[in-house]
């Protein structure tokens, strides 16, 4: 399996737990579980990622790079975004069918806006001469905000199922979907909050560093 397949797959995706007989269910569904699994496995890939980011900044060979302004934009975006999947599948828990629908696409819009957005922020940063291979801070730059990027690729497959299942059946099948995509979609907001922080210290440490030598 290529490492695309393997950041983009999502368990949650391969099955429809509504259309499975109600006799012999577990308390608690299996795609749920599956779901669990994979965001462990995923909060351990970014801790670590997180962690080598920490330990390598203070190598002589770090040269922060700025923080383009549009990724307070971006940020915003996948706020948004998160938060209309979850006003979908409250619709969907309240048989809404147009406030699940409305969320729901609502939700796609921002996240695609978002991934185009992080992408004409790397190109900002490549017309500045902040390339890949520059420097290892670049270097993390790019992969924290791939990685991050690959596994919301991944979760639109997961949301675009989801959207085909609400063209042929009622709303109130698609509950547990919504449910799994609005876990996922918060999860992926949270660790970008993490990583955004994470970037922006680096860029503010080095000035605050310089501040402080001005002061004496």
């Amino acid at each position: 399996m290529s490492l695309f397949a393997a950041l983009t797959a999502k368990p949650w995706a391969r099955q429809s737990f509504e259309d499975l007989p109600t006799s012999g269910r577990l308390a608690i569904p299996t795609v749920k579980l599956g779901l669990c699994f994979f965001l462990a496995v995923a909060t351990v890939l970014f801790s670590l990622t997180a962690i080598a980011f920490m330990m390598r900044m203070g190598s002589d060979d770090w040269r922060p790079m700025p923080e383009p302004s549009l990724l307070w934009f971006n940020t915003l975006l996948l706020v948004l975004s998160s938060a209309a999947l979850h006003w979908s599948w409250t619709g969907a828990r309240q048989d809404n069918p147009s406030q699940t629908r409305v969320g729901l696409a609502a939700a796609g819009v921002f996240a695609l806006s978002f991934l185009i957005g992080q992408l004409v922020a790397w190109r900002q940063l490549n017309d500045l001469g902040y390339f890949l291979a520059s420097n290892p801070a670049n270097t993390f730059f790019y992969m924290l905000t791939a990685l991050h990027g690959l596994h919301l690729l991944g979760g639109l497959v997961a949301w675009g199922r989801t959207v085909a299942k609400l063209r042929h059946g009622p709303v109130y099948t698609l509950r547990l979907s919504l449910e799994l995509c609005t876990l996922y979609w918060h999860f992926l907001l949270l660790v970008w909050l993490v990583l955004f922080a994470l970037l922006l210290s680096d860029n503010a440490g080095p000035g605050l560093l310089h501040g402080m030598h001005h002061m004496h």
